[in-house]
């Protein structure tokens, strides 16, 4: 792979090479190292090697704000800029970047770790239920029903279908932080039923209240991070999500710990999450609202107070000039649910809804799922072994994306990751078939394992949940973003409940084969479809997808 590449023009069925280039007077442009989102494998997945994560992640940042870009416009470019999205009929009324020029008395990190408790919780519900289903089947009387494990399993993922397309509408209405309040109600009456349950149906309850949580921070915790970064940290703080995701499944992992010793610690793991959910919903009344929101529903003074408290009180003046500038391109009303299937939108939608569609049907559940018995075929009998290394072959991804998500971009990663992916689905799947590779079929399976999951940490895993918003217009994006992470959460609900009947069906090295296939025909869809949005601000991209004709 390159160390970097040219800018990839892509396209949603637009023509990017007839694009105006955007007018400025000069450019002074620093590039920055960016976090690449940690990986998150659905609801078997482990993450280990996260203080080395952590230490890499904490550099990262430092250094991207430390090295900001600065990008100086005048503002006669400013308004020909937007006379060509005006022309082009797009969307970018609130989409101006955000650039702090020199150093700026504002503050961001905080208040996107407080949002990335949303992702915290996310990747604890996910993960707690793997070391308890034992204990608590034996003490709610289902320890031989595998069909009720299963309901208490997949109705954390139904109920996350749900929570993901509520929190679009949520947010929109609402603002983000004030749903992130409201997200915080099931979380914690989810957390608390699931902790004192007593029969199957109250933790079932449990279960599904706390998925429409986690449904709900799935779509907003991305969003309101977008919203609120400079475009230059953009890309690094948007990592941050899905570390915290696996950092909430660490803890999970590390909060089973005591149940051997315990039988009725299950009760406490389920109730410790409603701490950070309180947590939540408290960081979230001291943060500052999207400006953009602000700004579309007419709200200046609220606008300009967050503003002052994100990005300095010396930037008010210029934001808020650029955000009515903006504005003066459309004054249309905030998108409704049917507008996302207009002509207007839905090749931009169809993308995101495809990546996350791609993501899971490329088979990361199945390789989880299976890589404990795979590593057991190679002589590696330790369940945790198996687990360090599927987590270190994450870290490692993960490490290596941080470096390339700027300079080689987010659709090269992506085309790279699924490429990869397919092969290593290939080298499996023989692995399981050949009789020539035979002697070698233990080590050919943990090696294609490691591939995989090394390569999904490239680009398939954190890559759509970062994408989505650089791509969506403001009008669409809250809406867009839960509609593509419902696709999300109803494909890994189906693959869940149907996997192993499939698997019995063809045989595991069939579907192998299958999965390698979806993998390559995304990797042809990414590179038809996707457009490319490293080094560009949110206006930029907007353009691109609104070229002037």
């Amino acid at each position: 792979m390159q160390a970097s590449t040219p800018l990839i023009e892509g396209n949603l069925g637009f023509d990017l090479s007839k694009r105006r280039e955007l007018p400025c007077c000069g450019e002074v442009r620093e590039r920055n190292l960016t976090l690449n989102r940690n990986l998150c494998i659905g609801s078997g997945s482990i993450c280990s090697g996260l203080r080395s994560g952590a230490v890499s992640m904490g550099a990262e940042l430092a250094r991207a704000r430390n090295g900001t870009e600065t990008v100086v416009r005048s503002s006669v470019k400013s308004r020909s800029v937007k006379a060509q999205a005006s022309a082009a009929g797009g969307d970018v009324e609130d989409l101006t970047p955000i650039n702090p020029q020199g150093k700026s008395s504002g503050i961001v990190l905080p208040f996107v770790g407080v949002a990335c408790l949303g992702a915290i919780l996310f990747g604890y519900h996910l993960g707690v239920v793997n070391g308890a289903l034992e204990y608590l089947s034996k003490d709610l009387g289902i320890a031989e029903n595998t069909v009720l494990q299963g309901w208490v399993v997949s109705t954390l993922l139904a109920g996350a279908t749900v929570g993901s397309f509520t929190g679009g509408a949520l947010a929109d209405k609402f603002g983000r932080t004030r749903t992130f309040q409201l997200d915080a109600i099931p979380l914690i009456i989810g957390a608390v039923l699931s902790s004192t349950a007593q029969t199957i149906q109250t933790m079932i309850i449990g279960r599904l209240l706390a998925g429409i949580g986690i449904g709900i921070s799935s779509a907003i915790v991305p969003l309101y991070i977008s919203e609120i970064s400079p475009t230059e940290i953009r890309g690094a703080l948007g990592s941050v999500n899905q570390l915290f995701i696996c950092i909430g499944i660490l803890a999970a992992l590390v909060a089973g710990l005591p149940l051997a010793g315990n039988p009725q610690w299950w009760r406490t793991m389920f109730g410790i999450a409603a701490v950070p959910s309180i947590l939540l919903a408290l960081g979230m009344a001291f943060s500052p609202e999207s400006p953009r929101w602000l700004f579309q529903q007419g709200k200046i003074p609220e606008a300009e107070k967050s503003i002052r408290t994100l990005y300095g009180k010396e930037r008010v003046a210029e934001v808020m000039y650029e955000l009515r500038t903006a504005g003066q391109g459309s004054t249309e009303q905030e998108a409704r649910w049917f507008d996302l299937f207009s002509s207007r939108y839905w090749k931009v939608v169809s993308v995101g809804a495809a990546l996350f569609l791609f993501q899971q049907l490329a088979g990361i559940n199945a390789v989880v799922y299976y890589s404990t018995a795979v590593f057991r075929s190679a002589g590696i009998a330790s369940d945790v072994a198996a687990s360090a290394l599927v987590g270190a072959s994450n870290v490692f991804g993960t490490a290596i994306a941080s470096s390339l998500m700027d300079r080689q971009g987010r659709k090269s990663l992506l085309i790279t990751s699924f490429a990869g992916m397919a092969a290593s689905m290939l080298v499996l799947s023989l692995s399981f078939t050949w009789k020539v590779l035979a002697p070698y079929s233990g080590t050919l399976a943990v090696v294609g394992t490691v591939l995989y999951v090394l390569s999904f940490s490239l680009g398939a895993g954190p890559v759509p949940a970062l994408l989505l918003p650089e791509i969506f217009a403001s009008r669409i994006r809250a809406k867009a973003v839960a509609l593509s992470l419902g696709m999300h959460w109803i494909s890994n609900f189906v693959i869940g409940l149907y996997f192993l009947s499939v698997v019995n069906k063809f045989g595991i090295s069939s579907v192998y084969l299958g999965f390698a296939g979806v993998c390559l025909l995304a990797v042809l869809y990414i590179a038809g479809n996707v457009v490319e949005t490293k080094g560009r601000s949110l206006e930029e991209i907007e353009l691109a997808l609104n070229p002037v004709t």
